[in-house]
């Protein structure tokens, strides 16, 4: 039989008989008590019961064994451990490797509460990070010392969407030191359009709140893990407490199977929307992978088989206070919230001091308003319009 393509597996993986007991979808379990009939019985739960063997609520239900193993066929890795929210997937993930007196690196456009959980518990930990720039390249090299023990990556970086060269990076991290773990943010890409694991990286961690799930409607985080990495983070994730409902499992087990096409709808909706972005005189860069304008744009189209429907702009002009808020207030379609991925349309925007407080790197100063749009799966000619009234409201004449 050929490979299977994408969308083939993202309907099939984790349906096996086993999970689905003879149903469509997989079983919802929930329990966290598991009854054995014998001692013996016990015996092999309690032999087996890190590799997917009933044994206690918190070890997972087949509700759980069923998307691990799913994401596990889809991201190409030994292992996948879940958690209640994809925040509590970066820390659990560092932390697990990281330990008092370490070192670690990460990218400076690192999503801002990976930064928070750095600087604020981490140090407390006596653990030092370092942040640099996105782009660095094989030039990361320099950076490595000799007690770091994990690089962390976000690509696109959060906000501001640099694409990171991950190749040069994991090949210069590799030449310094083999041993250092690897690890990357992957919620953009939702783990299938761009395959980390492949690249050499050695965890990767998505927010499956976001696009996985694809409803705004519950949270769960994710980290797939190689070979050499899969049973540290396991054990030292299950000690920490980490754990996911089983039915906030059931529905990312569920948002799987229409993730291709709700993906290319994003990607088909958000490409229109930047391009017109584009012809706008207001606007002075667009920050969308598939557009030479964004940092990192040739490593996107190398390493990236699609895009979906969060990117950035900036305009020509900081906005005045009163602008701001004239802007973002009233708005038809788009709506201000954190997180993303729904099939809803949202806006951010950040004032050039606060992307340069959200960076601990140089950056070029720009002095332009920047805004955060992800464009869900209305109507493409509406959203240009909600648009369009948004610059009306800000134009001066």
């Amino acid at each position: 039989m050929t490979e299977k393509k994408l969308e083939t597996s993202l309907v099939s993986a984790g349906r096996s008989h086993k999970f689905t007991q003879g149903a469509v979808n997989p079983i919802i379990q929930r329990t966290s008590s598991v009854i054995f009939d014998s001692v013996e019985s016990k015996k092999q739960a309690t032999k087996n019961c890190a590799n997917g063997e009933l044994f206690y609520g918190r070890r997972g239900t087949q509700t759980h064994f069923s998307f691990q193993k799913a994401m596990t066929e889809l991201e190409g890795g030994a292992g996948c451990m879940l958690y209640p929210s994809g925040v509590a997937a970066i820390s659990n993930a560092i932390l697990s490797f990281a330990a008092t007196g370490d070192h670690i690196l990460l990218t400076g456009s690192t999503y801002d509460p990976t930064q928070a959980f750095c600087d604020k518990i981490l140090s407390r930990m006596n653990i030092t990070a370092d942040y640099f720039d996105p782009m660095i390249g094989e030039e990361i090299a320099k950076l490595i010392k000799p007690n770091t023990k994990v690089v962390f990556l976000e690509s696109p970086g959060s906000i501001t969407m640099e694409v990171q060269d991950v190749p040069a990076i994991v090949r210069a991290v590799r030449r310094v030191n083999p041993d250092i773990v690897i690890m990357i943010d992957n919620t953009w890409a939702a783990g299938v359009l761009f395959k980390a694991l492949e690249f050499g990286i050695d965890i990767s961690i998505q927010s499956g709140t976001k696009y996985i799930i694809g409803h705004s409607d519950a949270m769960l985080g994710i980290a797939v893990a190689n070979e050499r990495c899969w049973a540290q983070l396991r054990e030292n994730s299950y000690l920490m407490g980490q754990m996911a409902d089983a039915d906030t499992v059931y529905m990312a087990s569920r948002g799987l199977r229409t993730l291709a096409i709700r993906l290319k709808q994003h990607e088909k909706n958000s490409i229109e929307i930047a391009r017109w972005l584009q012809q706008r005189t207001e606007v002075a860069e667009v920050y969308h992978p598939v557009l030479p304008s964004c940092p990192g744009h040739d490593n996107f189209i190398r390493d990236f088989s699609g895009c979906n429907g969060l990117f950035s702009f900036r305009l020509k002009e900081r906005l005045t206070s009163q602008q701001f808020t004239d802007y973002l207030d009233n708005f038809h379609h788009f709506k201000m919230a954190f997180s993303w991925g729904g099939f809803e349309s949202l806006i951010l925007g950040y004032q050039p001091e606060e992307i340069k407080m959200m960076r601990q790197y140089p950056i070029p100063q720009k002095t332009g308003t920047l805004f955060r749009l992800h464009i869900g799966l209305e109507n493409v000619q509406d959203l240009i319009d909600d648009l369009a009234e948004g610059f009306n409201r800000i134009s001066v004449d």
